[in-house]
């Protein structure tokens, strides 16, 4: 059996799998979350190790077995978070900055767009690391600190101390990557003023990087992917142009582009999907939406329009339309397609008539419409979507979603794709499972949602989305 660990962004969620890849236990602990200023979002990184040893716990109980009985653990992890620490001690020198947070978004004007678009297959935006790790650094020596994602601190916590690491996927995060030669990049380290000495060793993704000591049981670490690589692991998605969304705090649309980048898009970004031990890297087109989930967490925490995020599909259900009204949920600016951090959050069409029912539909509404932009920014290729995460239990979204993009999207009985994923790289890296062919093989078939809108209504539909956002783009 394989621990799976998927440190997401507002809690840690962890699967305990078996060689048929189905989940035997489960266990899950909420992160808070900081917010010190606006814009600026921050986690504990003990706080994040923490949940971990207690969504862990969980799970082994709940499938009845102990941490001895696992051969492997995989990770997953919220991508491009920032954690420094002490070599010495282990003691985080700051909390962790989260991806969503926005506080060098003035850095980031400043940036050579083209370099960087050209080496990391990235955006200067302050959602990827280079930037926050250039913020942590500033004003302190630099020696004897660890930099690393969140996989890094927790296989450094897991291991002792003794493996300071991070796999392919995360390292194309940071923006100090070579997407091509898969290694840390000099120029850009000095251009972000990043000393060597502080970066994790870059390694597979599937593989064993240390021995690792969990609830009193001395496990290998197996398999480490950033969560929307997982996921896309863990959908099964292995040939080119297939294709997965996750719905999350935000939702992620990534599709397979082979051995090779493949050609730059604009609005969207060129990462490294996995590497399975000494294999050729895999590689993937990616279109990242900020807020989508976290939109109806708004709703629900900010004005107190939800009690619970699943009321949302009974309450979008409950009226025939938004009468108009559109909610563009840039309240951490915009990511794909736009790059736009200073974008600000719209709510338009506001009637005497409006009622909390049409501001539900008008976020599940806007997270479909988000990640049509992204498959269109994508082009033709994409004659299936596979989805995963918590939207995918929502079945107007998937079916708003499979009629505004008008292809068919697919959502297996587990959701938690990204876990399995996770589980998948471990197992393969041990022996669990021979080859990608037997993960597909594994892989349960689910609901299929069937476009059933005309395209001129969805295209209508679209056109009005996009009004909203010029909307949200405008200065000031």
């Amino acid at each position: 059996m394989i621990l799976a660990v998927d440190q997401g962004t507002t809690a840690t969620t962890c699967l305990v799998v078996g060689d048929d890849l189905r989940p035997r236990g489960r266990g899950s602990r909420t992160v808070p979350q900081h917010f010190p200023r606006p814009g600026w979002v921050e986690h504990d990184p003990e706080e994040l190790w923490e949940s971990v040893l207690g969504a862990a716990a969980d799970a082994l109980a709940d499938a009845g077995v102990g941490a001895g009985d696992l051969a492997a653990i995989g990770i997953a992890n919220q991508r491009e978070t920032t954690v420094v620490w002490e070599r010495a001690t282990g003691r985080p020198v700051h909390r962790a900055i989260v991806w969503q947070d926005r506080r060098t978004a003035e850095r980031c004007r400043e940036l050579p767009a083209e370099l960087l678009r050209d080496r990391t297959g990235l955006v200067p935006d302050p959602y990827f690391s280079a930037t926050k790790l250039e913020w942590l650094l500033s004003g302190r020596d630099a020696a004897g600190l660890a930099f690393g994602t969140v996989d890094s601190w927790l296989l450094w916590k897991l291991t002792g101390g003794h493996v300071h690491a991070t796999d392919v996927s995360n390292a194309s995060r940071t923006l100090l990557f070579d997407l091509r030669r898969l290694a840390w990049d000099p120029e850009l380290l000095d251009l972000f003023g990043v000393p060597e000495s502080v970066l994790p060793q870059v390694r597979p993704s599937s593989g064993v990087l240390g021995e690792g000591e969990l609830l009193g049981a001395r496990v290998p670490v197996a398999g480490v992917a950033g969560d929307q690589q997982a996921a896309l692991f863990g959908q099964a998605c292995f040939r080119p142009g297939q294709a997965k969304v996750t719905y999350g705090t935000g939702s992620f649309v990534l599709a397979n582009t082979g051995d090779d980048p493949g050609e730059q898009r604009d609005g969207l970004v060129q990462t490294v999907a996995w590497r399975l031990g000494d294999a050729p890297a895999a590689y993937a087109l990616e279109g990242s939406i900020f807020v989508t989930g976290a939109a109806l967490q708004w709703l629900r925490d900010g004005l107190g329009l939800l009690a619970d995020a699943r009321e949302s599909e009974g309450l979008a259900r409950s009226v025939a339309s938004t009468e108009g009204v559109h909610f563009v949920p840039a309240l951490a600016g915009l990511g794909a397609p736009h790059w736009a951090p200073e974008a600000r959050g719209v709510i338009s069409g506001l009637h005497r008539g409006t009622r909390r029912e049409h501001l539900v539909r008008a976020a599940l509404e806007a997270i479909a419409f988000q990640v049509c932009d992204v498959l269109a920014a994508m082009g033709a290729g994409v004659d299936v979507l596979r989805a995963d995460g918590g939207g995918a239990d929502n079945g107007f979204l998937l079916q708003l979603q499979a009629d505004l993009a008008g292809v068919p999207v697919e959502a297996p009985p587990e959701r938690q794709a990204t876990a399995l994923g996770a589980a998948a790289l471990a197992g393969l890296a041990v022996g669990l499972w021979s080859s990608p062919d037997d993960v597909a093989a594994a892989r349960q078939a689910g609901v299929r949602y069937e476009p059933n809108l005309a395209r001129d209504e969805a295209e209508r539909l679209l056109s009005d989305w996009h009004a909203a956002v010029r909307r949200a783009l405008l200065p000031g």
